[in-house]
């Protein structure tokens, strides 16, 4: 059950974030998978011209909270888009074809 405040609202959530974690990984390509009860998102860096990518964080989640995920970035492109004008999409992402059925971003 959630936490409430004295006047019965929720709690405020509390985030702990370590120095490590809070650096963060930069991420210039996104492999997608997904099973009937998760879906699995790896961020990994691809070097210019580079032969091979390396996945620098791997997000699993289920797939009730990915929808609220997907929902919560296109809010967030939303208000990017309106502050600082339209981000164009030229296509230029590597073509990669997997195995897997993945979808690569």
């Amino acid at each position: 059950m959630s936490e409430r405040s004295p006047s019965g609202e929720p709690a405020p959530l509390q985030i702990d974030l370590d120095e490590a974690t809070a650096q963060g990984a930069y991420s210039n390509l996104v492999l997608i998978n997904h099973s009937d009860n998760e879906f699995v998102l790896d961020f990994a860096f691809l070097q210019p011209n580079g032969p091979r990518a390396r996945v620098r964080a791997r997000i699993v989640s289920s797939p009730r909270h990915t929808k609220r995920l997907l929902k919560a970035l296109e809010a967030n492109v939303r208000r990017y888009e309106e502050r600082f004008g339209t981000i164009e999409d030229t296509d230029s992402a590597p073509s990669v074809l997997l195995g897997t059925g993945g979808v690569v971003s």
